[in-house]
């Protein structure tokens, strides 16, 4: 963490078109960020039904993963987003390795990064230690938020801070890290999905008003998921 004891990171999925816009904001304000992606989906066109909305869910296309994504991390998301909980031992092994190669040849460098895919129980101790004893996985984020800044022992099992649009809660947390004296190291974790944002015309807003609040300062080191895990 660059000597320093503060550091925030964010982590966004699917690779998703939304992603642009959220790089040039991120980018706008020094911030760093890992992105997870299927690459047996990449290309795709989805449509998503949310909040009595037609959301875009368009994913990056092969060929542009590098350029898009150059900055920041790449990372495992598996090869076609399946729950891992509910598939053998051999296709959660297939489904993580598999993307990662394929990711890795598309990026250039070796992915070690992770997020569990789906919603609900996405994740347990059996499916970590498949991951963690067959394949490059250093690290894999669930999504269970814990409003905490403390570090973690299970890096496979990683519990982000918050869920990026419940602004309130990031707003306040924000704040909070900013004002924390530190004597020990914390990290402040947040994820997503770009389309989220697209969900209200003030949601790109909101999270630019809290990239302003975090960024900039001289004790919070500012990097990708592996960078500010391992």
């Amino acid at each position: 963490m660059n000597n320093k004891l503060k550091a925030i990171t964010f982590s966004y999925d699917d690779g998703i078109t939304q992603d642009i816009r959220l790089i040039e904001l991120l980018n706008k304000y020094g911030l760093k960020c890992t992105f997870n992606l299927n690459s047996e989906l990449l290309g795709k066109k989805g449509i998503l039904s949310r909040d009595g909305q037609r959301i875009s869910h368009y994913k990056i296309h092969p060929e542009d993963v590098k350029s898009v994504y150059e900055g920041h991390e790449v990372a495992v998301h598996t090869l076609t987003h399946p729950n891992l909980t509910k598939l053998t031992d051999t296709e959660v092994i297939r489904q993580v390795e598999q993307d990662r190669l394929n990711l890795s040849e598309l990026v250039g460098y070796d992915i070690i990064g992770m997020a569990y895919p789906c919603g609900g129980i996405n994740n347990d101790d059996r499916t970590a230690a498949l991951i963690r004893e067959n394949t490059g996985i250093k690290y894999s984020r669930t999504i269970s938020s814990n409003n905490s800044f403390e570090l973690q022992d299970n890096l496979y099992r990683f519990n982000p801070t918050v869920y990026h649009i419940r602004f309130d809660e990031l707003m306040k947390l924000g704040q909070d890290f900013i004002e924390l004296k530190a004597t020990s190291p914390q990290i402040f974790y947040i994820w997503g999905h770009s389309f989220e944002l697209d969900y209200y015309p003030d949601y790109w807003i909101r999270l630019e008003e809290f990239f302003k609040l975090i960024s900039n300062r001289d004790d919070i080191f500012y990097g990708t998921n592996s960078q500010v895990l391992l």
